[in-house]
């Protein structure tokens, strides 16, 4: 579906010629009686410590949900505050929102527009596109938005309704800072993660950690988990002589190729993601010194990650069910001594301060990704084990598909591992971006702090899985059950609660 823009740019009566604000109205998605817009708010004035966007429908638009700030309604005037998290506005600084509304007739865009009640001047809009099917399919858009809840105040005809999502695993896109299935509804990523396919091949014990069969994958649904994370090791994936013949190559690949299947026979999204990988290195926190992938490395190679995702891509391609995270914990922050440093590092890779073999960064990963054709939903982690996203948004990847997201890991041993830390660098990565905390978990043999994750992620729309599916003594690391037939550990017992919780 087209999408059109409508740029706002205006001054304060008697000001001078720089703009109180900027503002960007945009189609997203539109369909017969229904469509999904967005707002991009920049404040070209003095700091703000709280705001309110002012505009009027019209042509009788009425707003059925909206997120990134609390929306309501009266007649055809709007209007849109910002939430706890949001309210400071910088000069500079964007806010942005997003919507679902009901039309008639014709969908006009609004063409006025106040921040604070200071007026802004239009600028003539781009026609809005007339609806061509009866199912909303928005496109991916830059624009960033936040999913909160519906605004309180009911519109004065009824709203339309929502898309309805799909049944099953969704083929998974990026909208906004949501994800997306193919009806265009809204999806959160919440389950586990099945670890195993990282170490027990290199170490020549076999494929999984434990069954991997048809009961034991129910098990995970019966969690009314929707998301299944997979390592994997790209030595076994690509076949490398050290592995042993069985567990290298064609048999591995078929094995992972056969859990996905039974991930996705039970209605839940596979997430296949790089764990371990080639390259030597022995610098700070090195996890081994062996140069073989038998570890966590500071970051993938560029001998064999590259090669690696173009297989996977080019075997997981046409469906695009199956979800690919990059790399599982960049830690390039250890190897070097400035940030500045091991951001770059990290983005473009080749090479790096402090590390030995030449480096795959991540624009290289998803260049190689795209370059098969793929357009599979792709998540990015960060530093520090993947717990700093604080510059992530600075360093984002190009992706000519605009199916990228933000992945992030947390426990409760971490650098980040309080809310303040989250609402200073992971609620700006929210606001532009879909963000998955792809392993949460915690030493304690307790659940109080996945608690407060699980909540701080809920408030936001976000989405989680937890560390790890796995009969594990959850004394010595975050382990969720007991039992293979889903008997929780006492730390398992908070995430499955929880997601029962949340799915009737």
């Amino acid at each position: 579906m087209a999408s059109t823009a409508l740029a706002v740019m205006g001054t304060a009566a008697g000001a001078s010629a720089a703009p109180a604000c900027t503002v960007e109205y945009s189609v997203v998605g539109q369909w017969a009686g229904g469509y999904q817009g967005a707002v991009t708010v920049t404040n070209n004035g003095a700091a703000l410590s709280g705001w309110s966007l002012g505009f009027d429908f019209p042509a009788g638009q009425v707003v059925g949900q909206g997120w990134g700030g609390k929306w309501s309604q009266s007649g055809a005037s709007v209007t849109v505050v910002n939430e706890s998290w949001n309210g400071a506005l910088g000069t500079g600084a964007k806010v942005s929102g997003g919507f679902i509304a009901s039309w008639t007739g014709a969908n006009t865009a609004p063409t006025a527009f106040t921040l604070n009640g200071t007026p802004c001047g239009t600028d003539t809009p781009t026609p809005t596109p007339t609806p061509t099917s009866t199912t909303p399919t928005p496109t991916p858009t830059p624009t960033p938005t936040t999913p909160t809840t519906p605004p309180t105040t009911p519109p004065t005809t009824p709203p339309t309704t929502p898309p309805t999502p799909v049944t099953g695993a969704p083929e998974l896109g990026v909208s906004g800072n949501r994800f997306t299935d193919q009806n265009g509804a809204t999806r959160r990523l919440l389950g586990v993660n099945r670890s195993g396919g990282e170490f027990m091949c290199v170490q020549g014990y076999g494929f999984f950690d434990g069954p991997v069969d048809d009961a034991s994958v129910k098990a995970i649904a019966d969690w009314k988990a929707n998301t299944v994370r997979i390592p994997l090791n790209e030595e076994c994936w690509l076949g490398l002589d050290n592995i042993e013949p069985e567990y290298r190559g064609a048999p591995y690949v078929a094995a992972v190729k056969d859990l996905v299947a039974k991930v996705l026979a039970h209605g839940m999204t596979p997430v296949v993601e790089l764990h371990w990988t080639h390259g030597q290195y022995t610098g700070n926190s090195s996890g081994c010194s062996d140069v073989h992938a038998s570890c966590q490395k500071p970051m993938p190679g560029a001998q064999y990650t590259p090669a690696f995702w173009t297989s996977v891509a080019n075997t997981f391609k046409n469906d695009r069910r199956v979800v690919f995270d990059l790399f599982n914990e960049p830690y390039p922050d250890r190897a070097t001594s400035t940030a500045a440093q091991a951001w770059s590092c990290w983005r473009d890779g080749g090479t790096c301060p402090g590390i030995g073999y030449e480096v795959a960064g991540m624009q290289d990963l998803v260049d190689a990704v795209r370059a098969t054709g793929a357009r599979n939903l792709v998540l990015v982690p960060g530093l520090a084990y993947s717990n700093d996203l604080s510059q992530w948004l600075a360093h984002r990847r190009t992706d000519p598909a605009g199916n990228l997201a933000a992945a992030w890991h947390v426990y409760n041993f971490n650098t980040c591992s309080d809310e303040t830390c989250w609402s200073d660098t992971l609620a700006p990565v929210a606001a532009q971006v879909p963000l998955l905390a792809g392993e949460i978990g915690e030493n304690t043999c307790g659940h109080a702090f996945i608690d407060r994750v699980m909540k701080w992620f809920d408030d936001r729309g976000l989405s989680y899985l937890g560390w790890t599916w796995n009969t594990w003594n959850c004394n010595s690391g975050p382990a969720l059950i007991t039992s293979y037939d889903g008997t929780p550990t006492a730390f398992g017992i908070g995430l499955r609660d929880h997601l029962r919780a949340l799915t009737p």
